[in-house]
């Protein structure tokens, strides 16, 4: 009898029959979902031999709910998903108008999925754009509820924007200065500047959209001990905090240092910092060296600080040489480096040098841009997958990352690669690291056999064009196979 996976003060408890919910999406939504589902059993079949099995829930959001019941995320969608706890789905449509702007944020929020897991890394011979693809094997942590994407934002023009702006000038004068045209004079004073150098006069809209970061310490918290605790299970070699904290100081620099305080009272033993690990190493290479020259080498502008700066930075050395006990003599190079690294940097360096970047932990807009370019080296969104998870309550949707491509809809013709590794990354969730493993060996071995969707065909000499429901009968195909042969090769994390 199919029954709820549960959370319990151990983890999450998953039964032999789990019901897990899934939204099959919209545009391309179905022909994805129906390839991918059967990849799904296959593994569950192959790996447990009918031990285990799937009872599928279907549910609705998106144009499928609208179309049935006239609301596009339906309350019982939401009390399923809160029920079964573990679930997956596909691409959805963002209503056009008011109400819900993204049902899949509406869904992150509603349900309080704070960590986007996005991991992306290289499946050898899928077409790239950049030398060395296989060099990124990247796990980001975005920040699923906060920044930007918490969506407090007021239209410009409207009553509530304009009560936001009158607040700042009442309240915050010297801030609502920084507001470049935030009145009516200062349009005013632009528009006769222009005619000055002979523009035409023209009626310009006044008005200012006003959008609202928050970024609290709680959000920063959960998010950075997850990733921290990923990394650690899964033995990586570091966590990086992208930020831009040298222009938002008080929400993306906040983050950063909150990371590092996460990091260094909930870890304390198993990791080092960047900084820490510089100071250790100073202190091994000159066991001699003063606290000062320490603080020297690791801040080259130490001599133009004032003394306030110097004595914090050699403070810093002195806290980091009561390590010495349990991180000196080397010890730290086998812990977790913890660092961070400014967003704009941080995509160009991606790039060029791709193996630093092991796990990441990061706001929600950093994140996304992140996972996108990140993905475009390995061979675009189509197949890379992604998880909204509450690691406390044990609720997690995995989902395609990319869009509904209506153009597509119902030819059988896409990739449906994303959905196919979301599911991988729900049995990892779920430990049925069996059938993961095997999803792996599927998709690796039709790559590698050059059988594949349009999208990877095009630009492979000498592949072989499947449809998307065959390239699932492709990936079946090999990991029965696998199975038979015992090639089958674990991929843990």
């Amino acid at each position: 009898m199919a029954t709820s996976i549960t959370m319990t003060p151990q983890g999450l408890s998953v039964p032999d029959h789990p019901i897990l919910p899934f939204i099959e999406g919209d545009g391309t939504g179905p022909d994805i979902w129906r390839a991918s589902v059967r990849v799904f059993d296959a593994a569950v079949e192959i790996a447990y031999g009918g031990k285990r099995k799937i009872e599928w829930l279907e549910v609705l959001a998106g144009e499928k709910a609208f179309n049935k019941t006239g609301n596009w995320l339906p309350d019982a969608t939401l009390d399923a998903f809160r029920k079964h706890l573990v679930g997956i789905k596909g691409p959805l449509t963002t209503p056009v108008g008011g109400g819900i702007r993204s049902l899949n944020v509406a869904l992150r929020q509603m349900l309080d999925l704070y960590v986007c897991l996005r991991p992306v890394r290289y499946f050898a011979g899928v077409p790239s754009p950049v030398k060395k693809p296989e060099d990124v094997d990247t796990v980001i942590f975005r920040e699923n509820t906060e920044d930007i994407y918490a969506g407090i934002e007021y239209l410009s023009g409207s009553p509530e924007s304009q009560k936001v702006l009158d607040f700042f000038a009442k309240e915050f004068s010297k801030d609502f200065a920084k507001v470049r045209f935030g009145t009516k004079a200062a349009c005013d004073a632009w528009q006769k500047a222009l005619e000055g150098v002979g523009a035409p006069h023209r009626d310009a809209p006044f008005g200012v959209g006003v959008g609202i970061k928050p970024v609290s310490y709680l959000g920063t918290e959960r998010l950075v001990h997850s990733a921290i605790s990923y990394a650690l299970k899964h033995k990586r070699r570091s966590v990086t905090f992208v930020h831009k904290g040298n222009i938002m100081k008080f929400t993306e620099g906040a983050f950063k240092d909150w990371g590092y305080k996460v990091g260094t009272t909930m870890f304390r033993d198993q990791v080092v910092t960047e900084r820490e690990s510089w100071i250790l190493g100073n202190r091994e290479a000159n066991p001699s060296i003063t606290n000062e020259a320490n603080a020297k080498m690791i801040d080259p502008g130490y001599d133009m600080m004032t003394p306030e700066q110097q004595k914090k930075i050699v403070a810093e050395v002195e806290t980091a040489m009561k390590l010495w006990p349990t991180h000196g003599e080397g010890k730290w190079k086998k812990k977790l480096l913890l660092k961070d690294s400014i967003a704009d940097i941080t995509l160009q360096q991606v790039l060029t040098r791709a193996k630093d970047f092991d796990v990441i932990a990061t706001m929600n807009l950093n994140g996304d841009y992140l996972s996108d370019a990140l993905a475009a080296q390995v061979g675009g969104i189509g197949i890379a997958p992604g998880a909204n998870i509450n690691y406390v309550t044990g609720h997690a949707i995995f989902e395609a990352t990319h869009g509904t491509a209506p153009k597509y809809a119902n030819l059988d013709k896409v990739n449906p690669g994303s959905v196919i590794l979301s599911g991988e990354m729900m049995f990892r969730f779920m430990n049925w690291n069996e059938a993961a493993d095997l999803i792996i060996t599927g998709l690796e071995q039709s790559i590698n056999a050059k059988t594949v969707t349009y999208d990877f065909e095009r630009m492979m000499p000498g592949a072989t064009l499947v449809s998307c429901s065959g390239f699932a009968n492709e990936m079946i195909k090999h990991m029965k196979a696998a199975a038979k042969s015992g090639d089958r090769v674990p991929v843990t994390a």
